[in-house]
């Protein structure tokens, strides 16, 4: 038996619009490499906001897909371009990866 995601986005209907790129990758990787600190740190404040940014928003708007669905990309996002979006969940992420040291747990 074999699973596939299917989305709405896009032409071809997978999970490129959210992590077909190397920043897209690279953000949910370095977040989800947090996580049993994040939910160790019994911290509500910080568990939410590392939830929030796994929200798939966040990683459609890093997408760099500019052929037949840019325009749709582009539309939906609050930022000028794909890097900027990519920046800003950075930040979030180094902000998190801080709140856990001022903690005490090593990150």
């Amino acid at each position: 038996l074999h699973f596939y995601t299917v989305t709405w986005a896009d032409t071809e209907r997978d999970l490129s619009a959210w992590l077909g790129n190397s920043m897209q990758q690279q953000a949910i990787a370095a977040l989800y490499d947090l996580q049993s600190k994040i939910l160790g740190s019994a911290d509500l404040a910080l568990i939410d906001d590392w939830r929030r940014l796994q929200t798939s928003d966040h990683y459609y708007y890093m997408c760099t897909k500019w052929w037949n669905d840019g325009d749709i990309h582009a539309y939906f996002s609050p930022y000028d371009t794909p890097y900027e979006a990519y920046m800003n969940f950075i930040n979030a992420y180094h902000d998190l990866r801080f709140r856990l040291a001022q903690k005490g747990i090593e990150v």
